[in-house]
């Protein structure tokens, strides 16, 4: 009997990580199509990848015409870590060969989307980002992290501190290195040092309001680095 529960138990588990490992963790695939259509298109040398979450994602669903008309490239894909956008980086950003990548990562991590994470792994990985972008080439923005006061999805984490810590480390890093730091925190925070609700539904993403407060912010960020 024993031996057969065994055997059992060695079936389930080779079975579920034969799943696993056919599982797009990253989700490389989201953008395959779109990515090899802009290869065949002609060299664009001024092509600018937003590089993000939820938060990047629905950017182009609130005001699409912010991406309009532009050479900007939205990568955002909701729920994602910075361990699986540095992934993806390859694919989503690298070999599109961009001019410049705004990076906007660090609230999934906070949110232990992917299981707890050190702030200092959760800066790991987006230094390691900007580093890969600097050896081919790209210039880089970083973002700061959003405020929030909870998560819908998994409350009880209190991530306003956490987010605040984690955005020091990134200014820190970004002072060190000459890159331009976006913040989006101090315009967006309220009392509380939660997202304000003038620019929220959740507490967490932004409302076409919130977008509109980012995008001269990341805009004077782009033309700074550009310059």
């Amino acid at each position: 009997m024993k031996k057969t529960f065994i055997i059992l138990l060695l079936f389930i588990t080779t079975k579920t990580f034969s799943q696993d490992m056919k599982t797009d963790w990253a989700n490389i695939s989201k953008y395959s199509k779109e990515n090899q259509a802009l290869k065949l298109e002609p060299e664009n040398k001024n092509r600018i990848v937003f590089m993000g979450n939820s938060i990047t994602e629905g950017w182009k669903t609130y005001d699409p015409d912010f991406f309009s008309n532009k050479n900007y490239i939205n990568r955002g894909i909701s729920g994602q870590t910075s361990s699986q956008m540095l992934v993806r980086f390859r694919a989503d950003v690298i070999s599109l060969k961009p001019k410049l990548v705004i990076i906007l990562a660090g609230v999934n991590d906070i949110a232990q989307n992917n299981g707890p994470i050190e702030l200092e792994d959760i800066l790991g990985n987006i230094i390691s980002m900007a580093e890969l972008a600097k050896q081919n080439n790209i210039k880089v923005i970083l973002s700061s992290v959003l405020p929030a006061l909870d998560f819908k999805w998994r409350k009880g984490l209190e991530p306003a501190e956490k987010i605040i810590k984690l955005n020091e480390m990134i200014q820190n890093y970004c002072k060190e290195n000459q890159i331009i730091y976006t913040d989006y925190f101090s315009k967006m925070s309220d009392d509380q040092k939660g997202l304000d609700r003038k620019y929220t539904l959740d507490g967490v993403h932004p409302t076409l309001a919130g977008y509109k407060i980012m995008e001269p912010l990341v805009e004077e960020a782009i033309q700074e680095t550009l310059k």
